[in-house]
């Protein structure tokens, strides 16, 4: 009987860890592009930030690229979406794969004439907790100016609970140069609404330094 435990004990700890080690956590990232107006200048900063989140996810992480559409968002809006194979090969072939989508999007993007972030954000969310990811990211690629079709209402709680929302590259606006509290106010206008959601919020301008983005 007691062999028979050590051998399940054995068994039990000759996993892809060492026994007493913790698993490494799995990541879910999902990061939303802007294309409204002069805002598809800036894909080639995209396209370097969805390389290192290539580069840096493993096997069993989540990978989720979108642009944030003129209307209500929908999955003709995705760019790719992907769950790394366990088997290292396979992971490495579909992430090729996704970078070739991406290339590709870069390279046809057309501006949008309005920017519905609030119900891309809301997509996001699910695809992230449908993961059942340990950790879970928004990235939001854009200057963070929602400008929705008429008639489009967006008043309304988003569920951001154990979701980090980092904002990326919020560029300013004209009329920012006018009045810079404007540029404040959208910022922390969206601080607030990640944060009534239960989420946590960060904001990244720096993209040379992103082997700090996904610190948790």
């Amino acid at each position: 009987m007691k062999i028979h435990k050590l051998l399940v004990t054995v068994i039990l700890c000759a996993g892809l860890i060492a026994c007493g080690e913790k698993a490494p956590k799995t990541k879910a990232v999902y990061m939303l592009i802007d294309t409204s107006g002069t805002y598809t200048r800036e894909l080639d900063k995209a396209q370097k930030i969805g390389n290192y989140l290539l580069g840096s996810l493993n096997s069993g992480d989540s990978l989720a690229m979108a642009r944030i559409d003129s209307g209500s968002f929908s999955e003709k809006d995705i760019i790719s979406k992907v769950t790394f194979d366990m088997r290292p090969s396979l992971a490495t072939t579909q992430k090729h794969q996704f970078k070739r989508q991406l290339d590709k999007f870069v390279s046809n993007a057309k501006p949008s004439a309005h920017t519905d972030i609030s119900g891309a954000v809301l997509q996001a969310a699910e695809f992230l907790n449908e993961t059942q990811a340990q950790e879970k990211y928004i990235l939001i690629f854009s200057d963070l100016e929602e400008d929705l079709v008429k008639g489009q209402i967006r008043d309304f709680t988003m569920p951001l609970v154990q979701i980090k929302v980092i904002a990326l590259n919020v560029t300013k606006l004209r009329s920012d140069n006018i009045d810079p509290r404007d540029y404040l106010n959208r910022l922390d206008n969206w601080e607030k609404r990640v944060y009534e959601g239960g989420g946590l919020w960060k904001v990244v301008n720096d993209l040379d330094r992103l082997d700090k983005l996904l610190d948790s």
